[in-house]
């Protein structure tokens, strides 16, 4: 598949080998010049379609090899980004980039119920040392992204409608600020720091670790449930419907798939459109059963994985891609979805359609994640009811049709839209900092903005989801 490259591309200017090996000097990681093919390979992303030309690559290993880098890079008058996994990058970097995958240490504390995890950290590694213990984090659909970064915009897993979401339950965090230093922060110390890394995402310098709660699962109910594309009406309304009065236990959403004729997918499924209904329930598994029976009853599903999850499987539910792929994202979030609403969806994403979006998402909110956290945070986005999400992939020859696709299916549902936006969900042509400042109610943007110019007056961390 072809490599794309979103935004402009440009060549990264060339640093002075003195001040490279003075970097070196200060840190234990690799420090490769941005312009080599090894800096192409450390910055490599999931989301191959954003390729970045940053003028340095640090490989940190260490919470103090990430503020000797800030503090050269300031010197140096360069921006600084950071990457876990590569799952999360909008737009190239151009400055300096930290990554942070070296950094991998996982501690559980099954007295406390907590997970202390460095930057780099997958979820699957929290998932693997918490269990033993029958315990569990606030997991998303997939376990291969970073734990950090999916934390710091929010975070909406399987467990979200029951606990919210998993920036509300960080218990302290350790960040490298714009000046070099390492923070210790928490509810008590730098509260409004803490108030706003939870939910702002990157623009307030670089966690390199973070202690979070775990909760007492062993193991879910549920799993994917596949229905064919003529049924697609009848599903999408009767999940409308039945979603609405799921109790808190239950996480829920349904998507418009089409697959490729790849042989990896399933015989059912491979070449063919289908609606995806995922689902999972954290209580009783009797009552589990009782609940998402309605959904069986209106059609007849053509394939479906139900059953016990391990804590450790949960990526069975929604299926995620494990390969890198280029795609284009688009999301909104919807205050109701009425019946007119899903009539539209279908009309415009429907299985009619030849479109070169793989996936359109209906997932259900409320519950807990409409709650504010016991120690408040940024999370934006706690009054919608579902989250719209769409991925168009940008294969050669669709760089402007795939975008205007998605955007074209997210502007559709405008009607029902809310004022807010999940961070997390905001893709790269909605990531400016117009956009991602319109992610936040006012009072809340303003006081982003406080945070940002106390801790980062001179733009550092401007890359990604930035507010400046």
């Amino acid at each position: 598949m072809s490599t794309l490259t979103t935004g402009p591309d440009r060549s990264p200017a060339p640093v002075a080998a003195d001040a490279l090996d003075a970097l070196r000097d200060q840190v234990a990681g690799p420090v490769l010049d941005g312009t080599t093919a090894e800096a192409d390979a450390e910055a490599a992303t999931f989301n191959v379609a954003v390729v970045h030309r940053p003028a340095v690559v640090v490989g940190a290993t260490s919470a103090q090899d990430v503020a000797a880098t800030v503090r050269w890079a300031a010197a140096h008058g360069l921006s600084v980004a950071a990457q876990a996994t590569g799952h999360g990058p909008v737009h190239p970097v151009d400055g300096v980039l930290v990554t942070t995958r070296r950094m991998s240490a996982v501690v559980v504390d099954p007295q406390e119920r907590t997970a202390t995890f460095d930057a780099g950290t997958r979820w699957s590694d929290v998932l693997e040392r918490s269990a033993p213990y029958g315990l569990a984090p606030l997991v998303g659909s997939s376990s291969g992204v970073g734990a950090v970064g999916y934390t710091l915009g929010g975070g909406m897993g399987l467990l979200a409608r029951r606990h919210g979401f998993a920036a509300d339950h960080v218990r302290s965090l350790q960040i490298v600020t714009a000046d070099g230093v390492v923070r210790h922060v928490d509810a008590d110390n730098e509260p409004d720091l803490f108030w706003a890394v939870r939910g702002g995402k990157g623009n307030f310098g670089v966690v390199t670790s973070m202690t979070v709660d775990l909760f007492p699962v062993a193991t879910l109910w549920g799993g994917p449930v596949f229905y064919a594309a003529d049924d697609a009406r009848a599903v999408l309304h009767a999940f409308r419907t039945w979603s609405a009065a799921l109790p808190d236990e239950a996480t829920a959403s349904v998507a418009l798939m089409r697959f490729p004729p790849i042989e990896e997918v399933p015989e059912p499924l491979r070449g063919r459109f289908a609606v995806h209904l995922r689902y999972a329930h954290c209580g009783d598994p009797i009552e589990a059963e009782r609940v998402l029976a309605p959904m069986l009853e209106v059609a007849a599903p053509v394939m479906s994985l139900l059953g016990p999850i391990p804590a450790t499987g949960t990526d069975v539910v929604h299926q995620d891609p494990k390969d890198p792929m280029p795609v284009h994202e688009g999301s909104r979030l919807l205050a109701e979805l009425p019946e007119e609403a899903v009539d539209l969806l279908l009309a415009v994403a429907g299985p009619q359609h030849d479109l070169p979006v793989p996936m359109v998402e209906l997932r259900l909110m409320g519950g807990a994640l409409a709650r504010q956290a016991a120690v408040p945070n940024a999370v934006a986005g706690r009054g919608a009811a579902y989250c719209l999400f769409a991925i168009g992939v940008l294969a050669p020859g669709l760089e402007d049709v795939t975008p205007a696709v998605v955007s074209g299916i997210t502007t559709a549902m405008s009607a029902w839209g809310t004022e807010e936006t999940l961070v997390n969900f905001l893709g790269g042509a909605d990531a400016t900092p117009q956009g991602v400042q319109r992610a936040w109610a006012p009072a809340a943007r303003e006081r982003l903005l406080a945070v940002k110019q106390a801790y980062d007056p001179a733009n550092l961390f401007r890359h990604g989801h930035a507010l400046r």
